[in-house]
């Protein structure tokens, strides 16, 4: 009970102290202690924190320039540019807070602590981090390729720290997580500058196999999108239950693949339609017995 006597008389007395000497001070000796020296710190922060940041946006974007003109990539240019800007505008803000007078040294570790503590909570997003800079190093692809990951099928828009985003053929976009396009498999389908396209024809057992493969052939001449070299292959894939397969290997330029393929789809239909082949399909034949009198004894 005595012991806080004593701290709030102490505490009464440093206030008195306090006021006694504001009091005392006139105006010029507040503009001279306190608001020159104060408010130069406070303009200096201020304009270190505008003119870094300011700094800063200008060196990322010449990093990601940079990263642009080394590997003609601009997934990485974007990635580059994002995560310099970040760690060059902590060392403004950090910077400013020194200006200031606040023990950066603390500030720091603070960071690195809470750096810590979020990284734990946030392994996901890290995982995701980690497998953003992985694509970029190997490269599995470029903006506006068309690819097949994560189940799902599109143009390559843009890679960010955390996400891929892609574009389908019906304009929706699609964000896939970076850690799980990295854990499946990535199929690139404009990596090549040509591509095969496998086509099954099934005709009857009626039919006459050489005409339906001279007039695969002649289509095939004709479709100034299939390529001379390498040679389209034309076959007989199976005798099925029902029908003879026909497979066909025409090759394409990648950008022309689905032109040519309904282009070829569409004509193998009408000519065969003209020659007589029939295009098989299931069908279900009923046979019925017949009615037989049945006598009923009396």
């Amino acid at each position: 009970m005595a012991n806080e006597q004593v701290e709030q008389i102490d505490v009464q007395a440093e206030a008195s102290k306090m006021i006694d000497h504001v009091s005392s001070l006139n105006m010029d000796q507040i503009i001279n202690d306190y608001l020159i020296p104060y408010g130069t710190k406070i303009l200096l922060a201020i304009a270190i924190f505008v003119f870094g940041k300011w700094i800063a946006r200008i060196i990322s974007k010449l990093l990601g320039k940079a990263a642009f003109a080394s590997t003609k990539d601009d997934m990485l240019q974007s990635f580059v540019k994002s995560i310099s800007y970040f760690l060059l505008l902590l060392i403004v803000v950090i910077a400013a807070l020194s200006q200031l007078g606040i023990n950066t040294s603390s500030l720091v570790a603070l960071i690195g602590a809470a750096g810590l503590a979020i990284g734990l909570s946030l392994q996901n997003s890290l995982q995701n981090f980690a497998a953003g800079v992985m694509l970029l190093v190997f490269k599995p692809f470029r903006k506006g390729d068309l690819i097949e990951t994560g189940g799902m099928t599109g143009v390559v828009e843009s890679m960010g720290l955390l996400v891929l985003e892609l574009r389908t053929g019906d304009n929706k976009t699609v964000l896939i997580p970076n850690g799980k396009v990295f854990s499946d498999s990535i199929v690139n389908n404009s990596d090549n500058p040509t591509r095969r396209i496998d086509f099954t024809f099934d005709i009857s057992y009626d039919s006459n196999l050489k005409d339906a493969k001279d007039i695969i052939a002649r289509i095939l001449a004709e479709n100034n999108l299939v390529l001379k070299d390498p040679e389209p292959v034309i076959a007989v894939g199976a005798l099925a239950a029902n029908s003879v397969q026909l497979v066909v290997r025409p090759w394409v330029k990648t950008p022309d693949y689905w032109a040519a393929y309904w282009g070829i789809t569409e004509s193998v239909k009408l000519e065969f339609d003209k020659a007589g082949i029939e295009i098989p399909f299931n069908q279900m034949a009923l046979h019925l017995p017949e009615k037989t009198n049945l006598s009923v004894n009396k």
